[in-house]
Order: C-alpha cells, then structure tokens, then sequence
C-alpha cells in the first residue's frame, strides 16, 4: 500500500496487514496477521511452476523489518525539514531524536522479538532504532511460524531455481510487522556496471589519464568540479556493498593511476558477511570502483565506510542507525520490495543523509521487468536517482567540453507506482515524456560511458562504464558541498532534491548544471526511449555539475 503526502511518497504503515481468524488446536479463535507481497506473481500465476520444497533443515536468515507507526507525522515532519520558509528548516534528528519520535514501540518490538524466540528462531541481531530485527531459522520453523511451505520453483526469465513462499505469510502476532526480508532469492544482486561490448572498438574521444584514454576518477573531478581547495575534509561516504573487496585491488587503481590514497577505508559487515573477497571468492570490482571513484571526487575524505551485507534492510538500517556518513552512494538494485526500504529512507532524510543510487543500465524503463533487473531503489521518492552521461573533456586531467546522454542510461516513469513527490509537481511536458501523477527519474547525472579505467578480481582494465559510476561520482561531489557549508557555519544539506529542484526550475539553472540535450536512451531492443531535451528530462534529470557554481547554489559562497 502506498500512501500520498505533500512532500514525498513511501510505503503505508499498518495497513500493510490484514487480520485471519482461524481455529487453534483448542478450538479458540486465533487472530492471525497475514502480510503482503512476499509471493512473487509469478508464483502465483503458476508462470514459474514448482518443482520442489526446500530442506526443511535447510537455514536461512532473514530480516523482519516494522512499520513507522506515525507515519503521517513523519510526513509533516519532513516538510517543515526540507521547507526554506520553515523555522524548522535542515534541524535534523540523530537516531536518538527519531526513535523517540517516529520508531515503533518498544513493545511492539519486544513483543516481535519473543515471537521469534517462542518459535525458535536465533535473534542475531536487534537494533537500537527498532524498525529491523535479524533472525536466523530453518525451514521447519520458518513454515511453522509463518503458516507457509517454502516451495522451489523454476524460475521463468533466467537459467535456475528460486525459492519462495507458496502463500502470503501470517503470524498469530498483534505488533504489526511490514516485511520479512529473506523469504525468497527469485531476484538476485544485480550491480550498475556495463563493460565495453567485444568487438565494438574503442570510444571515438577517449580523453582521460588513463591507460588507453580511459577515464580516472580524478578525470571526473577536474571535469565536474576542478582543481581548487575543497577535498571533502570532515566528510565520509558510506557505500551499499552486497560482498567484500580486496585492499589489494585498490591499491593496484591508485599505482596505475600514479596517485596515492590517503583516505582510510573502513569495512562494516552485517548478517555475517566477510569484507573480505579473496580471488575466486566473489567478483570485487563493483566494490572497488565504488571507493576508488567516491575518493577520486572527495581525496580528503575523513573515511569511506564500506557497509557489506546480504540483507539490504540490514545494510541500509547500519548506515542509518550509525548516522555517520551523510553521502551515501548505492550501485546495486536492490532485491526486495520497495516497501521494505521505504522506513529507512525516511530515517535517512530525517537525519540528514542523502542517499544516492544508479538509475540502471538498460534504458528506458519499460514496466515490470525492468524492476526485475534491479531498478528499485533509483525510482524510491526519497532517494537520488543518477543516471549516466558520455563526457568529452579537454585532454588528461582536463576540463569539461560537453556531454551527451549515454543510450543505457536508466530512466523514466517509477515502475513501481511511486507517487510523485511535490519537488518533481509541474514538471512533466510533452517534450520530456514525464508523468504528472508518479515519480520520475533520474534526476542528475554523471559520466557512465564505457570509457573508464578500472581494477578488480587482480587485474586492471579499460573499457568499464555505468551507472555504477555516476552514483559515487556524486556521493564524493555532495561531500565537496557538505564541507563548504559546514566551513560557512551552515548545516550539512540532507536530502538534495528538493532543492536540487529548485536550483533546476529557477533563473540559475543554466550556469549551475550542464544542461545535457542531445541523446537518448534507446538500447538493448526498446521500443521506445526517451530523449535528452532542453530542461529536465528521463535520461539525465537535471544534468550534471558545474562544479563551485553549483556547489555555491546548494551551500551558499564560502565565507
């Protein structure tokens, strides 16, 4: 269930279950909670058939996520937050602050945590803010409690089998719960990354430092911001990671690169997860592009906090509840629901932290299959979708010439039915394609263009590109910002959009964004793509930066 309100759009709070009376053993009526959108459609259109039932010693760990119980006063308290008229205006909460105001009861919680306990789950992990909670269970106990079969199907687009609840979970549990995250794997991780096609020859104006032409990630700061002072002192970035890195591979970007790091990476690993991601183990190159680049934009970053994880609502929950970076940089769709993650971004945004996400590498959305190839969270209202560019620049180390739209730059209408939040009102034409009735994406972009220099698994190459590329590229360039207005004795900036938006339909725009207006995003068989026009537009939102013009619109003249 979605609901509706001035300033943004997320996920219902209780609504999200409905009560089941059954007969318990003794004959008493049993109340039963029967939660949503935990079987796939597939499943239960019989398009994937079973071919099987899981272990029923087999474990799995899951996420029981809960509602925000006072979800239209976190509304109202959101648009007094990001409202400049308001004396309220960016007096963000700590965790502390947003617990007391918006976190589920300590009952409820409780109350969640000993039905867990009464079924046999392991509690792995509870946290402080009380909307997630962590448990380890096998099938028996999964199917017990949740009154579910844990079936395997065929899955329909892809070579392999899933597993999934054959119904809708319901629990006999009063506290209202939202998700519970771990119940099936019928998507997997699916990063923003796109390598140049074999075959197609090198890009025709390959103007970085590196090997071959390619782009470092210092090309993108002389590019978008140049080479003055700001270097994102007092600030960290926090990256959305589903595996470990190897340090090694890292180092090897910045001897290629005949730069030196200084910045201190620091891996935070929930649900068990390693940091580590010895060869052969797992592929680490998404993950060392993601820091490598966020460094590149931000070298004097106090860290790079790298939250590793299996479960989204337990990486994206760490960030929160740790509140210590305020860039935050994902270049994954995630697995789940939007609903799930809905809360959190919320939390974010009260506290402060701009979350920023890849807006996909396959065009044009086109429906539900590309939310099946990983779009959400790009079209979630309270993040920053990015979406990708193909830059020209001067020469190596150089400065910005001009910019296309990059053809597999995700964007368009919210595939998910999110409801359009009130910055994007008004913004919809006939020549951007837009939708006046839901979210629309992206809205900024970078360089995402298969033209970068990149390292993992033990070897460097060229030829690599995405959106991938283009979210941590801002999150280091938000860090620049945040410096400056914190020099100024001004607050940090939040969430960006709504004055992002601001900047974009004001008398400003065209000396504070590139405003990108040739290209489209037609690729991978579409039918229909959108183009890049003067304006806002679904390839490339707003466009890019223009560097200290920018940055000066968003955190005011350095004092």
């Amino acid at each position: 269930m979605r609901r509706n309100h001035r300033f943004l759009s997320g996920s219902g709070g209780v609504g999200c279950a409905a009560a089941l009376l059954l007969l318990g053993t003794a004959g008493r009526a049993q109340t039963l909670q029967v939660l949503h959108d935990h079987m796939r459609s597939e499943v239960a259109s019989g398009q994937a058939p079973r071919v099987g039932f899981l272990p029923s010693t087999q474990r799995l760990k899951l996420a029981v996520v809960l509602p925000i119980p006072n979800a239209s006063e976190l509304t109202s308290f959101l648009d007094q937050l990001y409202d400049p008229k308001s004396p309220g205006y960016r007096q963000y909460l700590t965790v502390e602050q947003f617990i007391q105001r918006f976190g589920p009861a300590a009952g409820d919680y409780q109350a969640v945590v000993d039905f867990s306990n009464a079924h046999g789950f392991t509690v792995t992990e509870t946290h402080r803010n009380r909307l997630v909670l962590d448990l380890d269970g096998s099938v028996e106990q999964i199917e017990n409690a949740f009154h579910i079969r844990m079936a395997v199907y065929r899955h329909p687009t892809e070579n392999r089998t899933f597993y999934s609840p054959d119904r809708e979970p319901s629990l006999a549990l009063s506290a209202p719960v939202l998700h519970i995250e771990g119940l099936d794997n019928f998507l997997l991780p699916r990063n923003h990354r796109r390598a140049r096609a074999v075959g197609a020859g090198t890009e025709s104006h390959l103007t970085g430092s590196g090997p071959g032409g390619n782009y470092l990630g210092s090309d993108m700061r002389a590019a978008y911001y140049g080479r003055t002072a700001l270097t994102g002192k007092g600030q960290s970035v926090g990256l959305f990671e589903y595996y470990g890195y190897e340090t090694s591979d890292i180092k090897a970007y910045f001897k290629e690169a005949g730069q030196t790091n200084t910045v201190p990476i620091n891996p935070v690993t929930v649900d068990g997860v390693s940091p580590l991601c010895p060869p052969g183990s797992c592929d680490d190159s998404e993950q060392v592009l993601d820091i490598v680049q966020s460094i590149s934009m931000a070298p004097g970053l106090s860290q790079v906090r790298v939250y590793i994880g299996s479960l989204d609502a337990d990486i994206l929950n760490k960030m929160a509840t740790d509140n210590i970076a305020k860039q935050l940089s994902c270049s994954w769709g995630t697995t789940v629901q939007p609903s799930v993650d809905d809360p959190i971004f919320e939390e974010f945004a009260a506290q402060g932290q701009n979350f920023f996400d890849g807006s996909a590498d396959s065009g044009a959305y086109t429906g539900h299959n590309n939310r099946d190839d990983g779009v959400y969270p790009a079209d979630d209202a309270f993040i920053t979708a990015v979406g990708g560019t193909d830059l020209t620049t001067t020469g190596p180390g150089g400065t910005w010439v001009s910019e296309t739209a990059w053809n597999y730059s995700g964007g368009g209408v919210s595939d998910n039915g999110i409801a359009l939040p009130a910055w994007q009102i008004g913004l919809a034409n006939s020549s951007n394609g837009g939708s006046t009735t839901l979210r629309n994406v992206p809205d900024v972009a970078m360089e995402g263009n298969t033209d970068n220099f990149a390292c993992g698994n033990g070897r460097c190459y060229g030829g690599d590109g995405g959106t991938s590329y283009s979210a941590p590229r801002w999150a280091g360039f938000l860090a620049l910002v945040n410096e400056q207005a914190v020099a100024s004795g001004k607050p940090t900036l939040g969430f960006i959009n709504p004055a992002l938006y601001a900047i974009g339909e004001g008398s400003s725009y065209d000396s504070d964004f590139h405003d990108i207006v040739s290209g489209n995003n037609l690729c991978c068989g579409q039918k229909k793509g959108f183009d890049a026009v003067p304006g806002y537009d679904l390839v490339t939102g707003w466009g890019s930066p223009t560097g200290q013009k920018l940055i000066n619109a968003l955190a005011g003249v350095a004092q």
